[in-house]
């Protein structure tokens, strides 16, 4: 098959999903390609902080095991309005764990042994970062007027600024 009946074939498959939108196709593009890697890195946060959840362990493992239970939760609420924003200006979302493994730019850890104090630390630079790329995300959506983009990423970033607070003060003196 030809590059041509490929690429008609591939709008063809795609006509289907298209979603009408004020955005135009640049917009589109950008802002899904942006809120798609941002998923990832939603995605991988939350698999990271729910496995340092269930291998927490020493003096404070109550409260740490609590405390990254609580964020874990907070963090898989927003997959959802994530993923739906990305339909709604007119783009596809992610599909797989293997897309998710592509885009994503948070590590993961698949260390057999973390103290207590590096999950907290580690947690803590990854909501940071992960502030940065909502930073990054809210900027481009200035560049194209996506308003309702920009306010739902202002929750997110103050959400994940709390969760980085919480790390930290819980972290502290913590060997």
């Amino acid at each position: 098959m030809d590059a041509t009946k490929r690429q008609e074939l591939e709008q063809r498959r795609l006509a289907q999903l298209a979603t009408p939108s004020l955005l135009d196709e640049q917009a589109r593009r950008d802002l899904s390609g942006g809120l798609n890697m941002l998923l990832a890195d939603i995605f991988a946060l939350y698999l990271k902080t729910k496995n340092f959840h269930w291998h927490m362990s020493g003096p404070h493992f109550r409260d740490y095991h609590l405390l990254l239970d609580d964020q874990s939760q907070q963090i898989i609420a927003i997959t959802d309005a994530v993923a739906e924003r990305v339909r709604k200006i007119g783009g596809t979302t992610l599909r797989s764990t293997g897309h998710i493994g592509e885009l994503q730019r948070l590590s993961d850890n698949d260390s057999d042994y973390v103290t207590p104090a590096d999950m907290l630390a580690e947690l803590r630079e990854d909501n940071l970062r992960l502030v940065g790329f909502m930073l990054a995300t809210h900027e481009l959506c200035g560049e194209h007027g996506d308003v309702a983009t920009a306010s739902l990423l202002e929750n997110w970033i103050d959400e994940a600024e709390q969760r980085a607070w919480f790390l930290f003060e819980s972290g502290r003196g913590v060997g």
